[in-house]
């Protein structure tokens, strides 16, 4: 990232329901190298459209999930390249969810005037062809308001595009009986994927529904969506619940963390993982601003919750037998 030309000198202030806020203004400048951005996007199109086509490839065959099949699609790409059109349904709402979360946040940030840049996207040669994508925050932020705003616009925003994306995959998805039973890997059914298949597939057990590559990238966006919101840190879900609770924050936090121990231990180790990553981060910026957040906001706040809940699952991805 290239050296910013701004200094955390004073700025104006604007109001936000009463509340002096300050702000960068115009003329801050930036150089935005919006090359990087659209390559780091490219990339992961290419990456995720890889992994799509393999997916694809096993649906269309009624075959397990095997890891080296993903591996073997960049194989496939290279010699066949029209192969490629058949992971586009799957990069695409990939794509679609994890731009709508972070352009979410983008689009509150200028709301509010808040120095930050486009997304970064980050392809990589791993199952679901990319890392994510975030974006990088410039400049402080002195508004509870405007802190709880920008937190909770990200999940908000994805969540409204994964919902359908997982309705309309789930649709296309087919029964095989015990198919989840097979292959390296087994991945766990969050509750919105468990309601959602009850009402698609009435009577139909979760390990005979075999996902169609759209539901899949859907699923993946669950499953970002639920690691953003743990109540930890800086994460989405630790933005929200410091601009909610203040200084009961880091009690919280904590407490999450120890929390993900026992999963790490009886579930999935991974979470060990993110128990020792977000314990070196689980402290948040202390923003000095007493105003009440609003009956509107806290109703935000629950919803999150909500969505948390609906989207975190004990054990994402398990080995098989």
């Amino acid at each position: 990232m290239a050296p910013q030309d701004f200094s955390p000198a004073p700025y104006p202030y604007y109001e936000e329901q009463g509340t002096a806020v300050p702000y960068l203004t115009a003329h801050v400048r930036v150089r935005e190298r919006y090359w990087l951005h659209l390559l780091l996007f490219v990339l992961t199109l290419i990456t995720t459209t890889v992994v799509g086509s393999a997916l694809q490839y096993d649906f269309d065959r009624n075959l397990a999930f095997e890891v080296e099949h993903s591996f073997d699609a960049y194989v496939r790409a290279w010699r066949h390249p029209a192969e490629l059109l058949q992971g586009l349904p799957f990069s695409l709402t990939l794509a679609t969810i994890l731009l709508a979360h972070e352009f979410g946040h983008y689009l509150a940030c200028v709301y509010y005037r808040v120095n930050a840049s486009l997304p970064y996207f980050l392809p990589a040669p791993s199952l679901t062809g990319t890392f994510g994508a975030f974006i990088r925050i410039r400049s402080a932020i002195y508004s509870k308001r405007v802190l709880f705003d920008i937190g909770v616009a990200g999940p908000l925003a994805g969540f409204v595009f994964l919902l359908p994306a997982l309705s309309i995959g789930l649709a296309f998805s087919k029964i095989i009986p015990g198919i989840a039973s097979q292959g390296m890997l087994h991945f766990g059914v969050p509750s919105l994927e468990w309601l959602l298949e009850r009402a698609i597939f009435p009577g139909v057990p979760a390990g005979d529904i075999y996902l169609h590559p759209v539901a899949r990238a859907a699923w993946i966006g669950i499953f970002a969506t639920a690691l953003n919101l743990l109540p930890i840190g800086q994460l989405d879900g630790g933005h929200i619940l410091y601009a909610l609770l203040g200084e009961k924050h880091k009690w919280i936090s904590s407490a999450a963390i120890a929390a993900l121990i026992p999963l790490g231990i009886f579930f999935w180790w991974v979470w060990l993982f993110w128990a020792v990553i977000l314990f070196w981060g689980r402290r948040h910026p202390v923003v000095y601003d007493a105003s009440d957040l609003g009956d509107g906001r806290r109703k935000l706040g629950w919803i999150s919750l909500a969505i948390f809940v609906l989207s975190f699952t004990f054990a994402p991805i398990a080995p098989g037998l």
